[in-house]
């Protein structure tokens, strides 16, 4: 098989499980289950299991990967924007005084490109260096005679690395390879049984917001979800969160404690710059001080006597760009409004974020749509429909059009996507029953139709959101550049 960047990732793919688990198959005890010693119980194998062995495999031992200067972030929405804008500050300073010279990204999901996962300076590594580190994980990992030093323990010998463990070795032996100074991982999902919870010496450790999402793998209270997300603290590295609700504080202070370190709880920094629109946002406001804190905790253990300036502030939040959050794209009279929410959490702040900036006096453009996707067999769809036009109203808001369509993933195989389609269309007139909402049968042809509508109107703005799945397709529709040529 030649190596090429479109060979890798179709055998990445082949390493996808059909389907996360429908159970619970990692959760965090009840305090009758564990009133003492806070240790969980598991049904199945967690996501950690083997990266060590892995990575021992590959040649990188705890040392190795210590020597990266790692920053460990979870969370449940967020993380991807404190990780942002952490690499951001970090690559200021870097700029300013020599260190960190090189900082690596590693999180996801990806919206358009895979290798959007693994950053190095900035930006997606190139496609030729993710096909040569790909190759160099996949040939000793996925060799038949491969034998891993598994201390005796059966299961382990006879694994191979799933999609998301096998992206996580790959961002750790790429970061290794390109001899970065500094590596920023967010965690996939949870945080104590996650793959990415292999980094055992982590400089610094984030938590950003709570909410309820994958229920059935986390647990169905704040507190349980709290537990897995601060799983990731460690001894002696500091650890910081966004505020949170008691019960959660509680859980990490207990975690940090039980690890031999702390948890420092932050808000809102209001010294950050007044005048930077992605701070406009409350939510990013908070994600950006969180990052602000991971970022001077960082600095303040490798470069002792140095400090994240003002300036350094300053730039970070100019550059940050996240595709997908909270994004504006402006075509002409067209300006489309992106962002990823899949979650009541998220959407909550994606409809915020949409009616604060069509406001009156903030534009003077009149028309304003929605183009809504969220492939789900279960009630999530529903209720974030129900969410977003409750948030709607809540502001006293109407758009001119809502269009519900689907997107092309494997998501929505086996969906009766007619009759969830109609569904969504009765729930939105139940809370909104004078809008004028229309199905459209892909993300396309709902682009279109907002592209007719705003030339005949003289401009529309958009909100595209619902799934991170519409939303890159929506992104790569609407700026061609973005398309990964022949392969993702």
């Amino acid at each position: 098989m030649k190596r090429t960047y479109e060979n890798a990732i179709r055998l990445l793919e082949s390493r996808k499980r059909p389907a996360r688990p429908k159970t619970a198959a990692l959760r965090a005890p009840t305090d009758q289950e564990a009133p003492t010693n806070n240790q969980a119980s598991t049904r199945g194998l967690p996501s950690v299991l083997g990266m060590a062995e892995w990575l021992g495999a590959l040649g990188h031992n705890d040392t190795e990967i210590a020597k990266l200067n790692l920053i460990h972030v979870s969370g449940t929405k967020g993380k991807g924007s404190t990780c942002v804008f952490t690499r951001e500050f970090l690559s200021a300073h870097g700029r300013r005084t020599g260190f960190p010279r090189r900082v690596g990204l590693y999180s996801g999901p990806h919206l358009i490109s895979t290798r959007e996962r693994i950053h190095v300076d900035g930006g997606p590594i190139t496609r030729e260096a993710f096909a040569r580190y790909f190759f160099e994980v996949w040939d000793c990992l996925m060799a038949p005679s491969l034998e891993l030093d598994t201390g005796g323990s059966t299961v382990i010998a006879g694994m191979k690395p799933r999609y998301l463990q096998f992206m996580a070795l790959l961002a750790f032996h790429t970061f290794i390879r390109e001899q970065v100074d500094a590596a920023i991982f967010e965690v996939n999902h949870g945080g104590e049984f996650d793959s990415t919870n292999v980094i055992q010496n982590p400089v610094v450790t984030g938590i950003s917001s709570l909410g309820l999402d994958h229920v059935a793998q986390l647990g169905s209270t704040l507190e349980s979800i709290a537990w897995h997300k601060s799983g990731i603290f460690k001894f002696g590295a500091p650890a910081f969160s966004v505020i949170q609700e008691p019960g959660p504080a509680e859980v990490m202070s207990r975690r940090a404690f039980d690890r031999g370190t702390t948890v420092t709880f932050i808000s809102a920094n209001e010294n950050l710059p007044s005048h930077a629109g992605v701070l406009d946002v409350s939510v990013q406001r908070l994600n950006c001080s969180l990052a602000l804190e991971l970022a001077k905790a960082f600095v303040s253990a490798k470069c002792p006597g140095s400090t994240i300036s003002d300036e350094d502030i300053q730039i970070g939040v100019r550059n940050f760009s996240l595709l997908g959050r909270f994004q504006v794209i402006t075509n002409g009279s067209l300006q489309w409004f992106v962002d990823g929410a899949h979650n009541t959490l998220s959407m909550e702040e994606a409809a915020k974020w949409f009616v604060k900036a069509t406001a009156p006096g903030r534009s003077n453009r009149r028309c304003r749509s929605v183009i809504f996707s969220h492939n789900s067999q279960g009630r999530d769809g529903l209720e974030l429909v129900q969410c977003l036009a409750r948030a709607f109203r809540s502001h006293d808001f109407s758009p001119e059009r809502v269009i519900f369509t689907m997107y092309k993933h494997a998501d929505a195989v086996g969906i009766d996507t007619k009759e969830l389609l109609v569904a969504y269309v009765s729930v939105w007139k139940g809370v909104d029953p004078h809008a004028v909402v229309a199905i459209e049968p892909s993300v396309g042809a709902a682009i279109n139709t907002v592209q007719r509508l705003g030339k005949r109107d003289g401009g529309m703005q958009t909100l595209i959101t619902g799934s991170l799945h519409l939303v890159g397709e929506a992104l790569a529709a609407l700026d061609p550049s973005l398309r990964d040529c022949k392969c993702k």
